[in-house]
C-alpha cells in the first residue's frame, strides 16, 4: 500500500514539474473594455496551442500610464517581457539603449522564420530602423479615415462623399440649406489635422524626415498648408459648420448622435459606431487641399505595438518569438482586424478578410488598408520619430484650443506650438 501511494505521489510530482514547465511570458497592455477582453482570448489561444509558454495579459491604463508603469518597473527590474507602447513613445523606446530588444534580433536569436515583408509598408516603417529593420511588433494600427452621416448627406442632397476640403465646405453648405448646422468634427486632433494631414499632402512635420534621420530635428508644421486649414475651421465655426469635442476620443457623440454629419478620427471607432449610431453610415478616406495636391500621398498609423524589454532568461524569449509569429498569423489579425476596426498588419490578413467575404458585407472597412497603402510612403509620410513627443502633443493641443477659442489665429497658435516644440525636442537631444 505504501509503495502504491509512494507511486502516485511521484507521478504527482512528475505531473507538477509538467505544469509548471510552461515558462510564463507577461504581457502589459493599454487595451481596456471589449479591447481588453479580446487580448485575453488571443493569450489564451496562443496558450492552447502549446504548453511551453503561457502568456499573461496585464492591463495598466492608458497608454501613457502604461509606458510609464513599465519604464518604472524597468528601473526597479521588474520589467515585463512584452509591453504595449503607442506610436509617440517611439522615439523614447528607441533612446532607451539596452532595455529594449529590438523584434528583428528577437526573431533572428529565437530561430523564428520571421518574413518582414509579409508585413503592410505603410504599418511596419512607422517603427524601422533607417536600414529598414524592425523594433517593434505593430498590434494595434489604425490610421484616421473620413466617417459619414449617410442619411444626412442624402437628406441634404451631398451625391458624392467629400474627397476633398472644397467638397467638405460644399457639401457643409448644402447641409445647412437643409436645416442641418454643423457638417464636421475631429478628434485625436494632433495626430488627424497635424501629423496625417501633413503626410497626406506629402509635407514634412519637422526636419531630418521627420526625425527618423537624427535628433537635431525641427518642427515646420507651421506652414500656409496647415495654417490655412486651421483657420478656416476656426471661421467656419461662426456658422455651425465646425464644432470642436475634445483632444481624443470625446467628439465621437457629436456623431453618433447626428449632431455632425462628418467626422474624422480613427478607423477604429467601427466598432462603437456599429453599436450606438441609429442612422446609415460609412467610411470614407480623408479630404485633401486641390490647390496643394493633385492627390493625396497616403496617411500615417497610429495605435501601438509590442516591445520587447531585455532582462528575462534566454528561454522566455523564444516564447516571446513564438507567440510575436502566432499573433501575425493571418487567422488571428483577421479576427483581431474585424472585431476592432484596427487595421490588419499583414498582407496575408487583408487577403483573408477578402476571402471571407468581409468587406463585401461590411461596405468601407477597408477604407483605412487602402489608404495607408495608397502610394509608397515618403520620408513625409513614412511616419515621425521625435523625442518627448507626448508632451509636445499636448503643447499642440493647448495651441489649437487656443485657435478654437479664438485666442490666437491659427498662424500664431501654431508658430508657439513650434517654438514650444522644438524646445522640447532639444531638451531631449542633451540628453540622448
Amino acid at each position: 500500500m505504501m509503495k502504491r501511494i509512494g507511486a502516485i505521489a511521484a507521478a504527482a510530482m512528475v505531473f507538477a514539474g509538467t505544469a509548471q514547465a510552461a515558462a510564463e511570458i507577461e504581457w502589459w497592455h493599454a487595451m481596456g473594455g471589449k479591447l481588453g477582453e479580446k487580448v485575453e482570448e488571443i493569450a489564451q489561444k496562443f496558450n492552447a496551442s502549446q504548453d511551453q509558454f503561457s502568456v499573461k495579459p496585464v492591463y495598466k491604463g492608458n497608454y501613457t500610464e502604461t509606458m510609464t508603469a513599465a519604464i518604472a518597473a524597468f528601473r526597479a527590474g521588474e520589467q515585463p517581457h512584452v509591453v504595449q507602447v503607442f506610436e509617440v513613445g517611439t522615439a523614447s523606446m528607441m533612446a532607451a539603449k539596452g532595455a529594449v530588444y529590438p523584434v528583428h534580433e528577437l526573431m533572428a536569436d529565437a530561430g523564428e522564420a520571421f518574413d518582414q515583408a509579409a508585413y503592410l509598408p505603410a504599418v511596419i516603417s512607422y517603427y524601422t530602423t533607417p536600414d529598414g529593420k524592425l523594433l517593434s511588433l505593430p498590434f494595434n494600427s489604425s490610421t484616421p479615415v473620413l466617417w459619414y452621416n449617410k442619411d444626412l448627406l442624402d437628406k441634404a442632397g451631398v451625391a458624392e462623399v467629400p474627397s476633398t476640403w472644397g467638397g467638405i465646405y460644399h457639401a457643409a453648405g448644402k447641409l445647412q440649406e437643409a436645416g442641418h448646422k454643423c457638417a464636421v468634427s475631429f478628434g485625436w486632433q494632433s495626430w488627424v489635422m497635424i501629423e496625417n494631414m501633413s503626410a497626406w499632402h506629402d509635407l514634412p512635420i519637422g526636419t531630418k524626415a521627420n526625425g527618423f534621420e537624427g535628433t537635431d530635428t525641427e518642427f515646420t508644421f507651421n506652414n500656409p498648408t496647415i495654417t490655412g486649414l486651421l483657420q478656416r475651421l476656426r471661421d467656419s465655426m461662426a456658422d455651425g459648420t465646425f464644432k470642436y469635442g475634445g483632444r481624443r476620443g470625446e467628439s465621437l457623440p457629436l456623431f453618433t448622435t447626428g449632431e455632425c454629419a462628418m467626422w474624422m478620427n480613427s478607423s477604429a471607432y467601427y466598432a462603437s459606431i456599429k453599436d450606438q449610431a441609429e442612422f446609415a453610415f460609412g467610411q470614407a478616406m480623408l479630404p485633401y487641399s486641390a490647390a496643394v495636391v493633385d492627390k493625396p500621398q497616403n496617411s500615417i498609423i497610429g495605435g501601438a505595438t509590442l516591445w520587447v524589454l531585455r532582462g528575462h532568461e534566454s528561454e522566455e524569449y523564444k516564447g516571446v518569438a513564438k507567440f510575436f509569429k502566432f499573433m501575425s498569423s493571418a487567422e488571428i489579425q483577421a479576427d483581431w482586424h474585424q472585431s476592432t476596426g484596427y487595421v490588419p498588419i499583414t498582407t496575408a490578413a487583408y487577403e483573408l478578410s477578402k476571402e471571407q467575404g468581409y468587406y463585401a458585407e461590411n461596405q468601407g472597412t477597408d477604407t483605412a488598408i487602402k489608404q495607408l497603402s495608397l502610394n509608397e510612403p515618403t520620408a513625409n509620410s513614412k511616419g515621425l520619430r521625435f523625442g518627448n513627443f507626448v508632451q509636445i502633443r499636448d503643447v499642440i493641443n493647448e495651441e489649437m484650443e487656443a485657435i478654437w477659442a479664438g485666442q490666437k489665429d491659427a498662424k500664431t497658435a501654431l508658430d508657439d506650438a513650434k517654438r514650444r516644440g522644438d524646445e522640447l525636442l532639444r531638451k531631449f537631444e542633451r540628453t540622448n
